[in-house]
């Protein structure tokens, strides 16, 4: 037995093997991991289940920013340095960069979500009777959100994880539609822990529309990721404008109770017809021959 063959039987070497032969496996224990494991501390208090004898607004405001960045953020860059070494890392760096991608999809991104989030709504009953006027489209405090929301509200924390790493990796192995459904599911009840909090209800109905609405919004994302080249400036943009749309637009304008009460119930609605649209006329490949004319998957680094 050579030194090399000495080297590779090390227990480290035997670890960073397996981490590289399973990074999907690796990456979703780590995200799920590190965002759970920092949110229990707020999940368990007072102004959560209520099980441990503290509360805190501190708890509520920077635990669960702090669990995102902690979570799928943390678990891309350790497992894209583990399987595809400083030159991954920096493939991955590009991305948060990647801009040219045309007009189009900036309008869709920025103005198609809210306005699909919008037509999602009004349709239900009770909904435009509530209408408030148009003093909550102020241009600044809008503007204020979005930057809050892009930062620290978890499209930052959360897109290079899951669009970043995950996606690319789940399409190659199980085609865009499917990988978009597994990514959708673990993506949905990764949010689980705040379930018991003021965040949400926990039902199984909550969490199965919870789950569903983000399957719908994940074969969104994945049309848009692949038909702007990967871009992660995209997909953080994408899903600062669905969040400010939804906190900051829909329930100021909308705010009848079906909106306020029922999570993403209402926005099944919407982006559930869109996805099955995007579905349909792409037959199911959601742009991926335009991402895979970008980036050709690497032989060396592919995951098996």
């Amino acid at each position: 037995m050579t030194t090399a063959d000495n080297a590779d039987q090390r227990p480290g070497a035997a670890r960073q093997g397996l981490l590289t032969h399973h990074p999907l496996v690796f990456f979703f224990i780590i995200a799920y991991a590190g965002t759970w494991l920092v949110e229990m501390p707020y999940v368990l208090s007072e102004d959560g289940a209520g099980l441990l004898p503290f509360s805190s607004p501190l708890l509520a405001t920077v635990l669960p920013v702090t669990s995102i960045f902690l979570g799928p953020f943390l678990a891309a860059f350790i497992m894209t340095g583990i399987t595809e070494g400083r030159a991954g890392i920096r493939r991955f760096l590009r991305r948060f960069v990647l801009w040219r991608v045309g007009l189009g999809w900036y309008l869709f991104v920025l103005i198609g979500i809210p306005v699909i989030l919008v037509l999602s709504v009004i349709v239900l009953p009770g909904v435009l009777a509530s209408f408030q006027g148009l003093a909550p489209l102020d241009p600044l405090p809008l503007l204020g959100i979005f930057v809050y929301i892009f930062f620290l509200g978890g499209p930052l924390g959360e897109e290079p994880g899951w669009r970043g790493f995950a996606l690319p990796r789940l399409q190659s192995l199980h085609g865009p539609l499917v990988g978009s459904l597994i990514l959708g599911i673990l993506w949905g009840l990764w949010h689980l822990p705040l379930f018991w909090t003021p965040w949400n209800t926990l039902t199984t109905f909550n969490v199965v529309v919870f789950v569903l609405g983000t399957i719908c919004l994940t074969i969104i994302y994945t049309w848009v990721f692949n038909n702007t080249k990967g871009s992660l400036l995209i997909a953080i943009l994408l899903h600062a404008s669905f969040n400010v749309a939804a906190a900051g637009i829909v329930a100021p304008l909308f705010p009848a109770p079906i909106v306020l009460d029922y999570g993403l119930l209402p926005i099944l609605v919407g982006f559930g017809a869109a996805a099955l649209l995007v579905v349909a006329l792409t037959r199911g490949r959601l742009g991926y021959q335009h991402y895979q004319q970008e980036e050709a998957p690497d032989p060396a680094t592919a995951p098996t």
